[in-house]
């Protein structure tokens, strides 16, 4: 499911949870926290160690694989001694279970690593803080909502991911506009749920430039899959030869397995933040802030790289993100939600 379906479901919670949560905000306003985040003396990084051992743990809550999120908490217990309790779940209950132990006046979560929209989601519901991290230098504007309650620590870019035992990589357009020639009818496919990426090149080219792209696009009927997972596998089993909005992190993964998958980051390439917050609320806010520092940090960030999910710090260089891109804007399209899917939906899906 998509960012934005599961807005739909999250907007039928949040009905339901306004009331409780007028109380919530009133008996809990996480101000002792703040100057724990905002620390900026010369002898920070110290303190901030001793005082998270103290601690001795944090409750860190993601919807990243756990392919990549054991090491990556692994790390950072062989590193400092902390222990991490992690729960793992999709995006959309790491959102439900937050709220609703908010709701409860249950703080337990002390991180929260997932999707951007859904980390604006809680921003929105007064759940994150801002936080101070040296590494915040080393990212992109890109990176850094104006607020400040979350900041990307990863990104999952849409990238032309191809089969190559069935197209040749030069065969490939530079634009995404050649994939609306008609030579590419029966040979391309896209995941049926990315609204965010029609609305963010439709933003990027204007509106009449990019709603021509996708009304020529629809008429070439792509081969519409649903899951990201799914529509790469079909690329390297060869079922759809070209996909146009495949993870690159996917396919690189399955390229390095050796499938006969390969990918490009064809212009202009639209990134998806993920990203790393710290609990208004949290029970030991030191190792949370120690843990998003660990995130940012080149040693972090290289772990993103080496386990194929592509880094936000320019410190960090990789072919996963050497490329011009922009960014979806979560707040802005995360507002615009019922107007993009009913655009993509009767477009693609004939609703």
């Amino acid at each position: 499911m998509s960012w934005l379906g599961e807005f739909r479901i999250w907007s039928r919670v949040a009905v339901t949870a306004a009331l409780a949560w007028a109380t919530v905000a009133g008996a809990q306003s996480g101000a002792a926290n703040e100057p724990i985040y905002m620390y900026r003396g010369d002898d920070r990084a110290a303190r901030l160690v001793d005082k998270a051992k103290a601690e001795g743990k944090l409750v860190l809550y993601t919807s990243l694989a756990t392919t990549e999120s054991l090491p990556l908490t692994q790390a950072f217990e062989k590193k400092y001694g902390i222990k991490v309790e992690m729960w793992r779940a999709v995006s959309e209950k790491v959102v439900q279970r937050t709220v609703a132990e908010a709701q409860g006046k249950r703080f337990a979560v002390d991180v929260v690593e997932t999707n951007g929209p859904e980390l604006e989601m809680l921003t929105r519901e007064k759940l994150l803080s801002e936080f101070y991290s040296p590494y915040l230098a080393d990212l992109p504007a890109s990176a850094l909502p104006a607020h400040r309650q979350w900041v990307s620590d990863r990104v999952n870019f849409f990238v032309v991911a191809y089969n190559t035992t069935k197209v040749r990589r030069d065969e490939l357009p530079r634009s995404y506009e050649g994939f609306a020639d008609p030579k590419w009818k029966g040979r391309i496919g896209i995941e049926a749920t990315d609204h965010e990426w029609l609305a963010t090149l439709v933003k990027h080219w204007g509106k009449d430039k990019g709603m021509a792209f996708f009304r020529r696009l629809a008429d070439l009927k792509p081969d519409v899959r649903k899951g990201h997972t799914l529509l790469s596998e079909l690329v390297a089993a060869g079922e759809v030869p070209v996909g146009l909005t495949v993870y690159n992190t996917y396919a690189e993964s399955m390229k390095r397995r050796g499938g006969p998958v390969d990918w490009v980051p064809v212009e202009p390439v639209v990134g998806r933040p993920q990203g790393v917050a710290v609990a208004r609320n949290a029970p030991h806010p030191y190792a949370a802030l120690l843990f998003a520092d660990f995130l940012l940090s080149p040693e972090g960030q290289e772990l993103f790289n080496s386990m194929g999910r592509v880094p936000v710090s320019r410190k960090v260089k990789t072919e996963l993100n050497d490329f011009t891109y922009t960014m979806v804007d979560p707040a802005t399209v995360l507002d615009e939600a019922q107007v993009w899917e009913k655009t993509w939906n009767e477009l693609f899906l004939g609703q």
